[in-house]
């Protein structure tokens, strides 16, 4: 067994990189219903729904298409609460629409409207 003075250092950036697939908060497979609106080469308005949500952002699918780094507007409609997100991602199609990751400007894990989020949800 080497002795402390044997031992690697290792570089301080590896002592404090997030491990491969770090999320900021816990993902949840959830079917809320959203209304996104956005500018674009035109103005839209689509009514979709999230396949998964956390506190900072979300999953969901739109026949619009859209653009990284887009800001768009969410609404839930079963709050009316309204918050602005960026688009983060754009994967895969789904049933003929696309799958598009967004981040919000600011974690909002109140927007989802859980009675019992995951722990790591609480930004407080």
């Amino acid at each position: 067994m080497p002795t402390n003075s044997e031992r690697a250092e290792i570089p301080a950036a590896k002592k404090s990189a997030a491990p491969s697939g770090f999320r900021r908060s816990q993902r949840l497979i959830l079917d809320v219903p959203l209304v996104i609106c956005g500018e674009g080469d035109r103005p839209f308005r689509e009514e979709t729904f999230t396949i998964t949500v956390n506190a900072h952002g979300g999953l969901v699918v739109l026949e619009h298409r859209v653009a990284l780094g887009q800001r768009v507007v969410l609404m839930n409609p079963k709050t009316w609460d309204e918050r602005e997100a960026t688009i983060a991602s754009l994967g895969p199609p789904y049933a003929g629409l696309s799958t598009v990751g967004f981040q919000f400007a600011k974690a909002a894990p109140e927007f989802w409207a859980i009675s019992s989020p995951p722990p790591d949800w609480n930004v407080a």
